[in-house]
């Protein structure tokens, strides 16, 4: 998906960015890639600023999360 944000809002990129994305589901398949390609067409600065963030969120709860997913995953198996 090549949309970029050029003069239109956060909001108005958003939107026409979910519209598109039913057309190309694949680049869209996972929460990951669509952030990333969502994330792709902003614009330098708000890139720039989302890129940082969402990072260092990411980051932030990948951890816990995958700790989580593996408890999950051992508690299901070790039911009787």
């Amino acid at each position: 998906m090549g949309l970029k944000q050029g003069n239109m809002s956060v909001m108005e990129y958003a939107s026409k960015f979910n519209e598109l994305s039913r057309f190309d589901p694949h680049q869209v398949s996972t929460e990951e890639r669509r952030m990333d390609h969502f994330e792709q067409g902003l614009k330098g600065n708000i890139k720039s600023m989302i890129a940082k963030l969402s990072r260092t969120f990411r980051l932030c709860i990948k951890k816990p999360l995958k700790s989580l997913e593996s408890w999950k995953n051992l508690r299901v198996r070790t039911k009787p």
